[in-house]
């Protein structure tokens, strides 16, 4: 019983001597000054407080954008292209990601939406033997623009004929978006005539 109670005594006074408390002041200065200097490094590392304001590059061509963010620390990647946009010169950015204005980490992505070379092809649809009113939607829908409307005697008031830069096209052909077609349509009164070209 003495034994522990020795021990205890001893270790009262050893936890309130000078030696002790002077060792838990230098443990606890150590602790505080390494945690200091650990969080300065991740910081430094990390690039916490340091911002990046991210540019504009509607409408520039790949060798632009890639001079333009690497002057800004960054990165870029090509996403798929887009629908062609007339608006855009073709192969320049349409879109991109991170908007522009936006503040990134240096060494950061931007993803690019490139404008293809120019529209696609669309399979012209089969609306011969409809009438007007239905066949007109039908192309405007698919991006097609409507032409020139000659009406020829016959007896329906149907489409009879697509017509596409004065040569006759048939269902199923593809054309570019955007490209017109000209439509033969009968008048509803007169009399049924061949169209064979």
């Amino acid at each position: 019983m003495n034994v522990f109670m020795n021990f205890f005594k001893d270790l009262f006074k050893f936890v309130y001597s000078k030696i002790f408390l002077i060792q838990v002041v230098i443990a606890v200065a150590m602790i505080a000054i390494l945690s200091y200097v650990a969080l300065q490094w991740l910081e430094s590392t990390t690039n916490h407080h340091q911002r990046i304001v991210v540019p504009s590059l509607s409408k520039k061509t790949l060798d632009e954008v890639e001079k333009t963010l690497g002057e800004k620390d960054l990165r870029y990647e090509v996403q798929d292209s887009a629908n062609f946009n007339p608006d855009y010169p073709r192969y320049s950015v349409i879109e991109q990601n991170p908007r522009a204005g936006s503040e990134v980490k240096e060494n950061r992505k931007v993803y690019v939406t490139l404008n293809p070379s120019g529209y696609r092809k669309i399979e012209v649809p089969n609306v011969v033997l409809q009438t007007r009113r239905q066949a007109e939607p039908k192309l405007i829908a698919l991006g097609f623009e409507i032409g020139t409307i000659s009406y020829i005697p016959n007896m329906s008031d149907q489409v009879l004929e697509l017509r596409h830069k004065g040569k006759k096209i048939k269902p199923g052909a593809m054309l570019m978006k955007t490209s017109t077609i000209d439509l033969v349509v009968g008048d509803g009164g007169g009399v049924k005539l061949n169209l064979s070209n």
